[in-house]
């Protein structure tokens, strides 16, 4: 079958379903976008093909040489484990995808004559699509049909600056639609389109930096280049120390699997993406996981009043004429003369929409509303007016107007004036403008605004508002919505562009008449005041503040270019869910310190008794198998549960340090004991079995005290875990002691030694706990003072 030909194509009534499908099957349709999840084959590659069971992989093929097969159990824990995290990385991708689908928008093309919403990848070559503002243009092409059609391609340009369209003139995609609305024709599908060689640039900057990964990932970075050299040396030197081949092996072995932190990594991603799937049943979209991460972490979100404050509905209240010739009636006809010509679809339109019916003019000129002029105007026969914010129609307000509009904003409402003007033009300022009338707007607070405020403030999260519209209107809402420091409002539109904003932003609460432009530079001067930052929006006003704050958050019933471009999509539009995902950001960050220590322990005291046994003339401490127990009962199971447990409190950034607090004084009590454990034994002639035995209880026991240490607060959850972890731990000393190459539980010069041990190790762990702790205080101190006096 044939494609069609652009000659074929009726603009009017778009393409047919016979011409459709004859562009598909010639290959002329446009390609979904990117998932915003991995694939199920990329998730098991990517948990499966790691350096770590790359290592682990080789090991056990080092084990099975030497036919000890029970050493072979660790092989069996990182299979284990690596399942874990692909099965929840899995059933979180299914239950992300679903709210993919429900925040996914349409795109409104015109075929059979008829305007039907169809999905990006569903588009064909010379396809009609009906645009209006807000809409991100998916696909490239050119105007067929412009009712002031604006573009804001500063995603190509760099440039900030509006481009206005005309029929024939060319679109691109990736940019966006500032204001008016049209028709466009689809000239590029597929890999063809600008967006595919812009490489995302358009929706998404640097992809959110995570610190807690970045700790992670450097840590095992230093790690990937001291375990396997060690290893090496650790081997040759049993080897030639005289310890036959299978020992120095099976020593070997232990010492790498003890200085391998496996599942910490796993952990972490495995965490966020449970993460991201509990927020999408709460009907919040993920669209970048570390970002619940950077949430958890802001400590100043920046919002508009409509959709958070308020419940994004307004309400057209009353037509009020300044003008003696002119009546109410006269001037609600002229209002939605406008309004019905613009065909603006914002929220002030929908309002007037619903309140007043179409009055039936034929326009001559149409500007339509634009973020930047603030204000929409239509020309006919009759005359040449528009309809906006007063301080961006008049150049000065009278005294007496200045009042009467305040006395209306201090009620609550937005106040919008009507005006006549001699030319009318998109691109060039009001000429003459004359004041017909004021119309009143009213917004409707959402019910659990002041709930939702009083929590953020509890959190110490500061609460900016960043608002188009008059300053003492939104004042006086966020005063109505309880927010701290609302009463320090003010009128961006007096601010000129050499102003201080990093001073504005830190004295100021409410920020009223804000450009696209101020709301950014107000974002970046909280940044560089060293705020971490939030921005929530939902309209093609608030794309620049989106990209520049650390962390966007859109609503689903906002513009899909603000959807495009955010970390998260609230899927109901609303505020509240919001401290669902700063929950989860601190339950995520909280839980992973804690467990991080866990795993360190193991990890530092192996490497630091590689580098010992090095030197000495001694069999390495463990065998593969008797470090299982420890790892799979101290550490690897009750991390998984710790992981999920609810912790939501503030975040230190402190992350090194509550992990060294917990796994160096663990760390150095299990080297110390396991040292002298060696020397009594060499003393007394002890066989190897029964100090190695005495390592395995030593060790475990300060684990298990560490464990004690992560779980606290303890519940009767945790209480009940770390009493289960323990009892499984001692029954495997007493049943399975020959499987594990332990002696018997029940061998009584066992306990004369391991007793007076272990009975010494919580208060020696505690001592050096507070050592530790004061000298990672002090340093902080002299950090901290050291940066003050460079200040």
């Amino acid at each position: 079958m044939a494609e069609v030909n652009l000659a074929d194509v009726n603009t009017a009534r778009g393409l047919s379903d016979k011409q459709v499908e004859q562009q598909i099957k010639a290959g002329k349709k446009n390609t979904a976008e990117q998932s915003l999840t991995r694939s199920v084959k990329e998730i098991f590659r990517d948990n499966i093909l790691t350096l770590f069971n790359l290592v682990n992989v080789i090991l056990g093929a080092l084990v099975f040489y030497t036919g000890s097969y029970k050493n072979l159990l660790f092989l069996g824990i990182a299979i284990f484990n690596t399942a874990i995290g692909i099965i929840q990385e899995i059933r979180s991708k299914r239950q992300v995808d679903k709210m993919v689908l429900l925040s996914e928008g349409k795109i409104s093309v015109v075929r059979n004559a008829k305007i039907l919403p169809v999905r990006s990848e569903d588009i064909v070559l010379y396809d009609i699509i009906s645009l209006g503002r807000g809409d991100q243009i998916p696909v490239d092409g050119q105007v067929i049909e412009s009712r002031g059609m604006e573009v804001d391609e500063s995603p190509i340009t760099g440039e900030s600056e509006t481009i206005i369209k005309a029929p024939g003139d060319p679109l691109t995609s990736g940019t966006f639609l500032v204001g008016g609305a049209g028709k466009m024709l689809v000239t590029k599908v597929g890999a063809d389109t600008f967006v595919n060689h812009l490489s995302n640039e358009a929706k998404k900057g640097e992809d959110t930096a995570s610190i807690l990964l970045n700790t992670i990932n450097r840590i095992i970075k230093v790690l990937t280049y001291v375990i396997i050299p060690l290893g090496i040396i650790l081997f040759v030197a049993k080897l030639y120390g005289g310890t036959g081949v299978n020992r120095a092996i099976l020593g070997t072995v232990a010492a790498m699997i003890g200085m391998i932190p496996e599942g910490l990594v796993l952990l972490t991603s495995m965490t966020l993406a449970v993460s991201a799937m509990h927020l999408a049943r709460k009907h919040t979209l993920v669209r970048d996981l570390p970002a619940i991460e950077t949430l958890a972490r802001v400590d100043v979100i920046c919002l508009d009043k409509t959709g958070t404050i308020t419940s994004g509905n307004l309400k057209f209240i009353d037509a009020i004429p300044t003008k003696a010739s002119v009546s109410a009636q006269q001037l609600k006809q002229i209002v939605a003369g406008i309004t019905y010509g613009t065909g603006d679809n914002n929220e002030t339109a929908r309002a007037i929409t619903q309140a007043i019916d179409d009055p039936g003019w034929r326009p001559v000129t149409i500007v339509p509303f634009s973020s930047e002029r603030k204000w929409s105007g239509v020309g006919n026969d009759a005359g040449q007016y528009v309809f906006g914010a007063p301080q961006f129609i008049f150049k000065t307000l009278s005294t007496a107007l200045t009042e009467q509009i305040t006395r209306y904003a201090k009620k609550g409402y937005r106040v919008l004036a009507v005006a006549q003007v001699a030319a009318l033009a998109a691109d060039k300022p009001l000429v003459n403008p004359e004041l017909m009338g004021l119309v009143l707007i009213s917004d409707v607070i959402r019910p659990n605004a002041a709930n939702t405020f009083q929590y953020f403030r509890n959190q110490d999260v500061d609460i900016k508002v960043i608002s188009g519209d008059d300053p003492t209107t939104v004042a006086t809402i966020a005063q109505s919505a309880d927010i701290r420091g609302a009463e320090h409002a003010i009128d961006m539109s007096t601010i000129d562009q050499e102003a201080d904003f990093g001073k504005i932003a830190q004295e100021n609460t409410v920020f009223g008449r804000v450009t696209p432009d101020q709301k950014k530079r107000l974002i970046s001067a909280l940044q560089a005041n060293q705020h971490t930052v939030a921005m929530t929006g939902d309209g093609v006003n608030d794309l620049l503040a989106l990209r520049q704050a650390d962390c966007g958050i859109a609503m689903a019933s906002g513009s899909e270019s603000t959807k495009s471009i955010a970390d998260f999509v609230l899927i109901n539009s609303n505020f509240d869910a919001m401290i669902d995902v700063l929950n989860e950001g601190r339950r995520v960050i909280n839980n992973i310190e804690r467990v991080a220590s866990m795993y360190l322990i193991k990890t530092m005291y192996s490497v630091a008794l590689s580098f010992i046994f090095v030197f000495l003339a001694m069999n390495y401490p463990f065998e593969p198998i008797q470090l299982t127990p420890i790892t799979s009962l101290m550490v690897g199971i009750p991390s998984f549960f710790l992981a999920l447990e609810p912790n939501f409190a503030r975040i230190t950034n402190q992350f090194m340090k509550q992990v060294l607090i917990i796994s160096t004084p663990a760390a150095i009590c299990i080297v110390g004991y396991i040292i002298v454990i060696e020397i009594v034994g060499s003393f007394f002639g002890l066989p190897y079995e029964f100090t190695s035995t005495l390592c395995v209880l030593l060790t475990g026991a300060i684990c298990w005290l560490a464990l004690v240490m992560v779980s606290r607060p303890l519940n009767r959850l945790k209480a009940g875990m770390d009493l289960l972890v323990l009892i499984v731990f001692l029954a495997i000393i007493i049943f399975f002691n020959n499987i594990f190459s332990l002696v018997s539980f029940f061998d009584k010069d066992i306990w004369l030694y391991a007793v007076p041990l272990i009975a010494s190790a919580y208060p020696l762990y505690m001592f050096l706990q507070g050592v530790i702790s004061t000298f990672l205080t002090q340093r902080e101190k002299r950090r901290q003072k050291k940066a003050r006096s460079l200040r």
